[in-house]
């Protein structure tokens, strides 16, 4: 408990407060205002200050909290739309390249004589070691085995057994069993062109003697001779051409067609024929009689 002297010190205290108070209330400052209401005007003023900062930081923060959420949300649709134009654009750039290519196998089907069947390429081949590819095109369409197949830049390879009615196979030229009848445009040396297997370029020709003029740059086309490709059509280009140690030149050939991106090809519907057939041995024999 509280002695008397603590609580005369305490009353004294409130007495005085008490009449500083009264003193205020009664005395004016300079601007003709109580200095009570001055002081207490003052103090309150400051914590409706204080308080004003803190509902104004409050409502700041939680408009841009909203207004953060917005652009999240604004930016996510954004998104979606730039990813819908982009997916579009792929879509036109596909559609514009196939057109392209399209064109140019109407164009090659325009320039050429032989009656020719477009088909698209649908499938590779699922066994190793054999370069093959699937088309849309059967024996439905007038298609057989051993019918050439090009494309704009070049030869492509020949339909093989077996047929179906709407699909058949295509052995590439790339392919190490496959070969092709061939001659240089420029200096007209023949010879056979076949796959180097792990080669670059993948193609070789063969059966070109040392004294051949082949040089790098060189044309090959098709010489016709293996009664299955259409005589002149592009195989490649000479990449290079060298002596070889025995009777035959070392030459590689760069196909004309890209096999990596083959998308639509033409089927050349003639039946193929037999290869040209060798002079008979008794008129080889009365010729050098």
């Amino acid at each position: 408990m509280l002695d008397i002297r603590q609580r005369t010190g305490y009353l004294f205290v409130a007495l005085m407060l008490g009449h500083l108070i009264l003193i205020s209330a009664q005395v004016q400052s300079k601007s003709g205002v109580p200095v009570l209401e001055t002081v207490t005007f003052g103090f309150f003023s400051r914590i409706q200050g204080a308080a004003a900062a803190v509902v104004g930081g409050v409502r700041g923060g939680w408009g841009n909290y909203v207004d953060l959420r917005g652009v999240r949300t604004e930016n996510a649709s954004l998104r979606q739309q730039v990813g819908d134009l982009e997916v579009r654009l792929q879509e036109q750039r596909a559609l514009a390249a196939r057109t392209a290519r399209l064109q140019e196998l109407l164009d090659l089907r325009g320039s050429t004589s032989l009656a020719t069947l477009a088909a698209e390429v649908i499938a590779g081949n699922p066994i190793p070691g054999m370069l093959t590819v699937t088309i849309n095109r059967g024996s439905a369409d007038g298609v057989q085995p051993d019918m050439a197949v090009i494309a704009p830049r070049g030869i492509v390879g020949r339909v093989v057994g077996p047929v179906t009615s709407h699909a058949a196979r295509v052995q590439l030229i790339i392919d190490r069993y496959a070969a092709v009848g061939a001659i240089t445009e420029r200096s007209r040396a023949g010879g056979m062109v076949l796959a180097d297997p792990g080669g670059d370029p993948p193609l070789r020709m063969d059966l070109v003697g040392n004294n051949s003029d082949v040089r790098p740059g060189d044309v090959v086309v098709a010489s016709g001779v293996d009664g299955i490709y259409p005589k002149g059509f592009v195989i490649g280009t000479v990449e290079s051409s060298e002596k070889g140690r025995e009777l035959h030149r070392d030459i590689t050939v760069r196909p004309a067609v890209d096999f990596s991106s083959l998308e639509e090809v033409l089927v050349v519907l003639v039946p193929a024929r037999g290869a040209m057939p060798a002079e008979p041995a008794d008129a080889a024999g009365e010729a050098g009689e």
